[in-house]
């Protein structure tokens, strides 16, 4: 799997989080208290949505199944302006990012950050950097249809 190398500046995220573990997976859940008060929100930046994921310990070294994180369920903005009352605001630190575009179905993404981690990480040249990871899905994501497709952008440093 082939990464692009990406230097952003931060975003303005808007949106829902929690905490979970991939045992404890919340994700559908976030996602359906977020969607439908993403209509009120007045001042996006294009229509991609957002999925962060914030790990407590970067380095993975002792990440299991059972470890939580925080997630988000979020779309960028152009400011902090006119917050709805039921979402929150999130600054997406900006910085080098290795960019996948993932192609399949979201729920089996998991052999694919496998492969990044275990073949991809350790002969890139880079290593991974203590800031948010994220998914940006666009017109071309399809859920857990086979041929959907989304970036993930991981935080990396040389």
């Amino acid at each position: 799997m082939d990464a692009r190398i990406e230097t952003i500046a931060g975003k303005k995220l808007l949106g829902k989080h929690m905490r979970m573990s991939l045992d404890g997976d919340k994700t559908v859940q976030l996602w359906q208290s977020f969607m439908p008060v993403r209509k009120e929100i007045k001042n996006n930046v294009g229509e991609e949505l957002f999925s962060v994921t914030v790990y407590d310990q970067p380095d993975f070294k002792n990440f299991s199944h059972e470890t939580e994180f925080e997630k988000w369920a979020a779309v960028e903005v152009s400011s902090f302006d006119d917050v709805p009352e039921e979402l929150e605001t999130y600054e997406l630190a900006g910085g080098m990012y290795a960019v996948f575009v993932y192609k399949g179905a979201a729920n089996a993404f998991g052999d694919t950050m496998y492969h990044i981690m275990t073949e991809w990480l350790p002969k890139s040249g880079y290593k991974l950097d203590a800031r948010a990871h994220f998914f940006v899905m666009g017109e071309r994501y399809k859920g857990n249809d086979p041929s959907s497709e989304e970036e993930y952008w991981m935080p990396v440093k040389k």
